[in-house]
């Protein structure tokens, strides 16, 4: 099963294409979180939010327990200024040290520059955002 990283944008349809395969972000989270720390930004997985449709998903996918899923809190909205914070920090390090993440440098840094664009557009439609996280 791979796991994705994927943008949620507030509201049934933005306008926009909100889609990042995240598949890359999803494989090197933790090499990523640790260069959030570095960099003293918050990590990806700070903008995580599970909501009722994400959950529906991951049942529909066989993962999760629809028990479970019925007592989710309220999901969770960002700003997109929040987290291009982010996005834009690890974007410049690596692209300055391509050679940090080995051969997944690149697959990381085109999903992390999709997200710059999404989240760009969300602020400029003023709207607020999480990330989710699917398994297929």
């Amino acid at each position: 099963m791979a796991a994705s990283l994927y943008i949620v944008v507030e509201g049934e349809d933005p306008g926009f294409n909100i889609f990042v395969n995240g598949q890359a972000l999803a494989r090197n989270e933790d090499a990523l979180e640790s260069l959030a720390g570095k960099l003293k930004v918050n990590p990806l997985l700070e903008f995580f939010s599970a909501d009722e449709n994400s959950m529906a998903l991951l049942l529909e996918q066989g993962a999760g327990n629809p028990e479970w899923a019925r007592h989710l809190p309220q999901p969770q909205w960002f700003s997109p200024a929040e987290g291009l914070v982010t996005i834009r920090a690890l974007i410049h390090f690596l692209a300055e040290a391509p050679a940090a993440l080995g051969s997944e440098t690149q697959p990381v840094l085109l999903e992390l520059r999709e997200y710059e664009r999404v989240l760009t557009k969300t602020a400029q439609h003023g709207l607020r955002w999480h990330l989710a996280v699917s398994w297929r």
